[in-house]
């Protein structure tokens, strides 16, 4: 069975797609409005706003500037052995920091010709904000794309005190 909620953030109302837990939810999926590739609620999943208790509140304590570590328990959904090998990744690099595509490929053996299928597994990262793939930037510290918009992968890595903010 699929449960579902959405949660309101600074980011927009975020969809919270998991599988019911014993404590709680196995989260597969968060999603931001406007993100490629985002999942649509389906018929026959249920919504269940109490089973994502515990994901909604490290949410809020995240956006509160309370939380730099996500505790959440994820269900491994879809994904080739390649995406979830670069998905895993994702969680090694910590809060406030952010590395490269090139780095990444490098930490990970990927050959420097394989770095576009690199991003496109970045890219593809079913749990954006839990699963940090807005901390991988370009080589020249540009922001690449992001799946829930490059405007929002500045204001996370602001947030997080990676960026500076800019002033106008």
């Amino acid at each position: 069975m699929t449960v579902h909620t959405t949660v309101t953030s600074p980011l927009g109302e975020l969809l919270l797609v998991g599988e019911p837990a014993r404590d709680g939810v196995s989260l597969t999926s968060l999603s931001m409005p406007g993100q490629r590739n985002a999942p649509v609620v389906r018929a026959g999943w249920a919504r269940d706003p109490e089973r994502f208790s515990d994901v909604a509140r490290q949410l809020a304590a995240y956006f509160a500037g309370e939380l730099t570590r996500f505790d959440i328990e994820f269900t491994p959904s879809g994904g080739t052995d390649f995406q979830r090998r670069v998905w895993d990744s994702l969680e090694e690099i910590p809060y406030g920091a952010t590395t490269t595509y090139g780095a990444l490929a490098q930490r990970l053996g990927v050959d420097r010709t394989r770095i576009q299928a690199l991003g496109a597994a970045i890219g593809a990262n079913p749990l954006l904000l839990v699963r940090p793939c807005h901390r991988v930037i370009g080589a020249d510290g540009s922001m690449r794309g992001y799946a829930g918009g490059v405007e929002r992968k500045v204001r996370l890595l602001t947030h997080e005190g990676a960026l500076q903010p800019t002033l106008v």
